[in-house]
């Protein structure tokens, strides 16, 4: 039996957030003692088990009231005493600040911390303060879990040595949805509404796709993130006269029941870690028109032309060619679909789960 820590921010519902939860309740069906340390909890979180003991490592009410400096010294310090207390086995950090946090609070302590790169590292990892972080935090990681080759590549060869690349497990319920028999005239895509996932571009595509099709319509679900995305998105369908053809359907927890029976996924994002909703879509059945974006999440997925269909990124033209292209050959919109299931087989929670205990194994048996 291991005693693990897992740190992030918050369980708030999202694709990091996601994955721990799912890796933390099965460690613990497993006979491991799991410990979820965070720094505030969100209006709408992760369930997790019972036996799961998550902890605040996060401001208490009086260090809320000091200056930003103090306040970050004070958050490496809460974590570093929770840990000197409970003597885990191995740390893993979710996410950038998580990361720096958990590294800065094991200095001279002999527990091993994995840090987990989720987001595109270019975007995240590129500016002066974070150059600086990572080349003098990340080499005292035990390892590094990586989603992609892409993100891994831009890392210095001293940490892709001592690195593994992980997928995402996807949720059984996706697994276990049966094949469709009859699909709708439905376009369908899911993910919050944000600037990255250049909703306003799959919009602009299905206009098109519109005129060809008009018996065709767009369905994106997903929650506001808060950025302006969902106002522009309304506007554009305002502006674009789509309003009979294009919904958004807000976030709904039975996406596998919703989107079962779609046309067809168009996945529209200018850049990803690996995203969960097109491996979703992907374990469905559902065909695929994704945009190949960095850092490779979807190249990492897709053989184009076997499994789905890459295009650039921020071409309206090339989504619209490609959804076009599925909507009209259903033939092999329907053998995408069923090679595009075959994603479940490798990244079910079992296999991916277990590829973690192996790495957490290793890491831990180097320790002694």
């Amino acid at each position: 039996m291991r005693k693990i820590v897992f740190h992030l921010n918050c369980l708030e519902q999202g694709g990091a957030e996601r994955v721990v939860t799912t890796l933390a309740d099965w460690f613990v069906n497993n006979g491991d003692e799991i410990f979820i340390a965070t720094e505030w909890k969100a209006q709408n979180e992760f369930v997790i088990d019972d036996r799961i003991r998550r902890i605040h490592v996060g401001l208490t009410q009086k260090q809320e009231t000091a200056s930003r400096w103090a306040q970050f010294f004070y958050r490496i310090k809460n974590l570093r005493t929770f840990l000197k207390k409970e003597k885990p086995d191995i740390v893993i950090a979710f996410a950038k600040k998580a990361n720096y946090r958990a590294l800065m609070a094991t200095v001279f302590m002999k527990v091993p911390v994995i840090i987990s790169v989720r987001t595109n590292p270019m975007k995240h990892f590129s500016g002066k303060k974070d150059r600086l972080l990572v080349s003098l935090l990340f080499p005292r990681a035990a390892g590094n879990v990586f989603q992609t080759e892409g993100a891994k590549s831009f890392f210095s060869p001293r940490i892709q040595k001592k690195s593994r690349i992980i997928l995402n497990p996807i949720h059984e319920k996706y697994i276990q949805s049966k094949k469709t028999t009859q699909r709708r005239k439905v376009v369908v895509q899911s993910g919050r509404l944000a600037v990255p996932k250049n909703q306003l571009m799959l919009i602009e595509a299905f206009v098109q796709v519109h005129e060809k099709h008009p018996d065709y319509r767009l369905e994106i679900y997903g929650g506001d993130s808060g950025d302006g995305t969902k106002e522009q998105l309304e506007q554009s369908i305002e502006r674009n006269h789509a309003g009979n053809y294009v919904f958004l359907m807000g976030s709904s927890d039975q996406l596998e029941k919703e989107m079962a029976d779609a046309a067809l996924f168009a996945f529209s994002s200018d850049w990803e870690g690996l995203p969960n909703a097109l491996m979703e879509a992907m374990a469905l059945g559902l065909p695929i028109v994704a945009t190949d974006c960095p850092c490779g999440g979807p190249a990492t997925l897709i053989r184009d032309g076997e499994n789905g269909l890459l295009v650039p990124i921020k071409d309206a033209d090339a989504m619209a060619a490609g959804i076009l292209r599925l909507i009209e050959d259903r033939e092999l919109a329907e053998r995408l679909g069923d090679n595009a299931r075959r994603i479940g087989e490798g990244a079910n929670t079992e296999a991916i789960c277990r590829q973690w205990k192996e790495y957490i194994e290793e890491l831990c048996v180097k320790a002694r």
